[in-house]
């Protein structure tokens, strides 16, 4: 399942930042940002419902993180 979230990620370096934090949490999932997108979008393909989780890792590294419907 491919998940949407609206993130305050604004930057490579940002993001790079929680790469490792979410290579732990989504270990064989696929993940990207799209900081182009005016909605600084992740998206993630995982087999598990994860959205409360990856909503509380960013919110505990001060961005904003909601799912997209």
């Amino acid at each position: 399942m491919i998940y949407v979230f609206k993130t305050s990620v604004k930057t490579r370096v940002q993001a790079k930042k929680l790469k490792p934090h979410l290579d732990k949490i989504l270990p064989i999932a696929k993940w990207s940002f799209d900081l182009d997108d005016c909605d600084k979008i992740l998206r993630i393909d995982s087999n598990e419902n994860i959205v409360s989780e990856i909503t509380r890792l960013l919110k505990t590294h001060q961005f904003n993180c909601e799912e997209l419907n």
